[in-house]
Parts: C-alpha cells; sequence; structure tokens
C-alpha cells in the first residue's frame, strides 16, 4: 500500500486535533467525517462499480429515521440500533434498485433522484405515524458505549473518525478482493464483464445494498449528534454534495477524505470572507475539475497476479530450439 505513510501521518494528525481545537472546529470535523463516510458508502456505488446514484441520502435518511424511532418509541439504546438501521437502510436499497438496476447513465440517475425525493416526501406525511412529518422526532438520546455517555464534540470527533478508519480497511480489503474486481469490470464493461461470467446484476445488486448498510449506520451517528431529525435534513442537495465528493475524490479513498474536507470545511474556514467565501469556494471548485478532470486522488492501476508470476522461465523445448536454428539458417 504505497499510500500507507500517508495515512499513519494523517491519522496522528486527527488523533491529536481535538486537543488544539474548540468545540465549534470540532463540530466542523464531525461533519467531515459524517460526509467522509457516506462518500465512502457511495464510492462502493459509484466509484467502484460505476453506477450513476444521486439518491444516498435516501438511504442516510432511513437509517436515522429507524434509529430515533426505535431509540425514542422503545427505548433501545443507539448503538443496539446502529445495525438495525443499516439493515432497514439496505433492505430498502434491494427493494428500490432491484426493479432499475437494468437502466443505464442519465435514465439511473434520474430515477435515484426520484428516490431520495419520495423518502423526503413519505416522512413529510408521516408514514404510519412514526415519523413525526415536517417537525420530525425529538429527544433522541446519546450513546453509550461501556457505560461510557457519548455527549461532548470530542467524543463524537472520535467517535466519527474511528468509522472512518474502520471503514477504510474495510472497503480497502473489499478493493483488493474477487468482490472489487468484478466491480472494477462493471465499470470499466458490464458487457465484457457478463461476456467473462460475472453476473452483473447480482454485483450491482450486492453494492448497493453494501453501499446503503454503511450510510444508514452513518445515519444512525447523525441521529445521536443532533438528537433531533427533520426531513429537511435528507433532501436532494444532500445526495448532489455527497455525489459531488465522490467524484471529485477520482474514486480513492484518500481522494475520498480531501475531498469531504474541501466540500464541507472549506466554506468554513473561508466564513470569514462573508458572502464571497461561497462564490471563492465555487471558483476553487470550478479550476479543479478543470486541472484535474480525472479528479483529487484517482485510484493506481491494478496489478494481477498472472499463474506464472515468481516461476523461473521454462526452458525451450527441443522443436522450438530446431525450429530457431532452421531460421537462423
Amino acid at each position: 500500500m504505497k499510500r500507507m505513510p500517508l495515512y499513519l501521518a494523517l491519522g496522528a494528525l486527527l488523533c491529536v486535533l481535538p486537543l488544539v481545537c474548540n468545540a465549534y472546529w470540532l463540530d466542523v470535523c464531525v461533519m467531515i467525517g459524517l460526509y467522509a463516510l457516506l462518500a465512502l458508502s457511495l464510492n462502493v456505488i459509484l466509484g467502484q462499480a460505476g453506477i450513476f446514484h444521486m439518491g444516498h441520502a435516501a438511504f442516510f435518511a432511513v437509517g436515522a429515521y429507524v434509529t430515533a424511532i426505535l431509540n425514542t418509541l422503545c427505548q433501545w439504546p443507539i448503538f443496539c440500533t446502529m445495525p438495525l438501521a443499516g439493515a432497514a437502510a439496505a433492505l430498502f436499497a434491494l427493494l428500490v434498485a432491484r426493479p432499475i438496476i437494468h437502466l443505464r447513465g442519465d435514465y439511473l440517475l434520474i430515477v435515484t433522484i426520484g428516490i431520495v425525493e419520495i423518502v423526503r416526501i413519505a416522512l413529510i406525511n408521516d408514514i404510519f405515524g412514526l415519523t413525526g412529518g415536517s417537525n420530525g422526532i425529538f429527544g433522541i438520546s446519546r450513546p453509550r458505549l461501556f457505560g461510557f455517555r457519548i455527549v461532548k464534540s470530542a467524543h463524537f470527533y472520535y467517535l466519527v473518525w474511528g468509522m472512518v478508519g474502520a471503514s477504510l480497511l474495510l472497503f480497502y480489503g473489499l478493493w483488493r478482493s474477487r468482490f472489487g474486481r468484478a466491480l472494477n469490470c462493471i465499470k470499466e464493461d458490464d458487457i465484457a464483464a457478463e461476456g467473462c461470467g460475472v453476473n452483473v446484476t447480482r454485483y450491482k445488486l450486492l453494492a448497493f445494498v453494501l453501499g446503503a448498510f454503511w450510510a444508514g449506520m452513518a445515519g444512525t451517528v447523525y441521529a445521536a449528534k443532533m438528537t433531533t431529525i427533520a426531513p429537511e435534513s435528507f433532501n436532494f442537495m444532500e445526495s448532489v454534495i455527497i455525489f459531488a465528493v465522490v467524484i471529485l475524490s477520482g474514486g480513492s479513498q484518500l481522494g475520498v477524505l480531501v475531498s469531504a474536507f474541501l466540500f464541507i470545511g472549506l466554506p468554513e474556514v473561508l466564513r470569514e470572507f462573508s458572502n464571497a467565501r461561497m462564490l471563492i469556494f465555487g471558483l476553487a471548485m470550478m479550476i479543479m475539475m478543470i486541472w484535474r478532470p480525472q479528479g483529487l486522488l484517482p485510484p493506481g492501476p491494478r496489478h494481477y497476479a498472472g499463474p506464472s508470476d515468481g516461476l523461473p522461465p521454462a526452458a525451450p523445448r527441443a522443436g522450438n530450439q530446431a525450429t530457431e536454428a532452421g531460421r537462423s539458417a
């Protein structure tokens, strides 16, 4: 892993950052970490499988609302709701993706935009009388881990970035696995991949389900941090931001982290410029996309070991030697 020293340096920096930051900047770092989690989960669908999906906020919303409902109505602890929130988001992804997975490009993009709007409208209409309508759900409790109550910004900071670190390890292993290679083949040419024996529909659905599961767990953390959630927190613009983070990153994990900082942290850094900050931010993004159309840090080329790698070259056969001698004569 060529970027391992960079990851170690970044990890050391993140560990000591709470010692020098106030609560406001720690909250900003928590939001950067949340968007990094969401972008890493979308990167499985968009960056690795090449599926144009712009409804990722819908899975984020499902996870957050499942946690809020189980915690406020059933008094479930936050961390007990996390796997159920991820499973609910994964099941929802399977249900909505199965009929549309055969679509490609712009058609799939438009349909996934509709998914996030359907979810938002359903939440506003207080589906089954559980979502609280446009007011949302209040009174979500803080999480506890082995008796330790996570309340302060620094606590959530370590929780979120610990999840980011675990996600990096998981998705790196996924990228190196047979499953990751199959997704990469589908991204390059799904027709050729199917011709080589890859079950394209199955792998695309698995990518959707895995990405949604991780987004649902990120929704659990978001609900616990905010203690209140509302449908407007999961609108179409949230999906656009997550989508843009992945596109700008180039599809690599380190690129996702850098891109999440640029989209979430940079506007806060420029806040002192008041109304001009978004103009400066927009121009910086335009220049960056022109300068690096392939993304900030695209993943390196894959190297596949052949069956004879690491073995000494085979000795030429006698027939081949005679043929070569005849040609020389």
